[in-house]
């Protein structure tokens, strides 16, 4: 393989990739994101019509067998004229406009990270586990200068404890992102 061929892959692959922004205007209107979030939790390919029903519901705080047909049309035009091929030209879904059939792409999994979300209530991860590595550190200390009763713990136990901490925090984390995950 020649050198200007291997260049050309890699600006090919470099290419094929939604760029940052591509991901941001994919995720700035809610019907793309309610699109996505709709294949992730049913199938990974749906009929648009199913889709524009559900989204419908949402949209109208109703349940699917309530929408009416206005409701489901209006949806559906807008998910047909805009926001799937938007998706579509983004790399993150298929849309086969003849067949009225939407599939997610692998690019689609590049999103995840976007859709997670964090209630106004809700601390942020990484300012939770700063807090913690903070707590150990200072228990430590305080075992270090020989604090009352710190230094009556032993550094395995410490070890264990900080540890054990850590794990059940990171597991909370998890089940919590998988609940709060749009998808």
């Amino acid at each position: 393989m020649t050198p200007q061929i291997a260049v050309e892959q890699d600006q090919q692959s470099d290419e094929a990739e939604p760029s940052r922004d591509d991901i941001f205007t994919a995720l700035s209107n809610a019907r793309r994101r309610w699109v996505i979030k709709y294949l992730n939790q049913n199938a990974p390919e749906a009929r648009v019509r199913d889709i524009a029903e559900q989204l419908a519901a949402w949209e109208n705080d109703l349940e699917v067998s309530e929408v009416t047909y206005k409701q489901r049309k209006r949806v559906y035009t807008a998910l047909h004229q805009s926001h799937l091929p938007k998706l579509a030209a983004s790399g993150f879904i298929e849309y086969e406009s003849d067949r009225g059939l939407v599939s997610l792409t692998d690019e689609s999994r590049q999103l995840e990270v976007y859709l997670e979300i964090v209630s106004e209530n809700e601390i942020l991860w990484s300012e939770f586990y700063f807090g913690l590595a903070v707590v150990a550190a200072l228990a430590g200390a305080a075992a270090a200068v020989g604090t009352v009763p710190f230094a009556s713990v032993s550094g395995y136990t410490y070890a264990i404890l900080t540890s054990v901490a850590f794990g059940v925090s990171s597991l909370v984390h998890r089940r919590m992102t998988r609940r709060n995950r749009l998808g």
